[in-house]
């Protein structure tokens, strides 16, 4: 079963990848390696999860917010692979959580990622893994997630 299989299985659709946002590239690639920015929630041009965990925004909310930038960033990977099919492994992901003070939910919250990466992956979604909370984030987006993969 292919990736793209996989996803609509699990009755998701790869969206188109979200363009840059600032002066940078969404994804670069280096040989094998494929490093995306900070993928952000976006749903169709628009930020579907903005606020801070533990005030506006709960566990449950950033881990749909987590998943949403993992399809974006798996988005990237694909228009720097060409094929989902073409990850060997993905290596890292790193998480940033926009959260209120007190807050210590970020590794279920990054779970939504790192669960979305494993089912639609496979062996290769396994991955090591940086979750960190912050005090503010770009546009307010609740969650930013980024990988780096390795390719064929």
């Amino acid at each position: 079963m292919t990736v793209e299989e996989r996803l609509a299985q699990a009755g998701l659709v790869l969206p188109s990848p979200p363009p840059a946002v600032a002066s940078y590239e969404p994804w670069t690639r280096a040989g094998e390696w494929v490093f995306t920015s900070g993928q952000l929630p976006w749903r169709d041009g628009v930020m579907a999860y903005a606020g801070r965990l533990g005030a506006e925004l709960d566990v449950d909310q950033g881990y749909q917010a987590a998943r949403l930038c993992a399809l974006n960033a798996l988005a990237q990977v694909k228009a720097a692979a060409g094929s989902l099919d073409r990850v060997v492994q993905l290596v890292r992901v790193e998480g940033y959580i926009h959260c209120a003070p007190g807050f210590r939910g970020h590794p279920q919250v990054l779970n939504g990622a790192s669960d979305l990466f494993n089912a639609v992956l496979g062996d290769a979604g396994r991955h090591a893994r940086l979750a960190v909370g912050i005090a503010d984030m770009p546009l307010g987006a609740a969650v930013q997630v980024m990988v780096t993969a390795r390719v064929r």
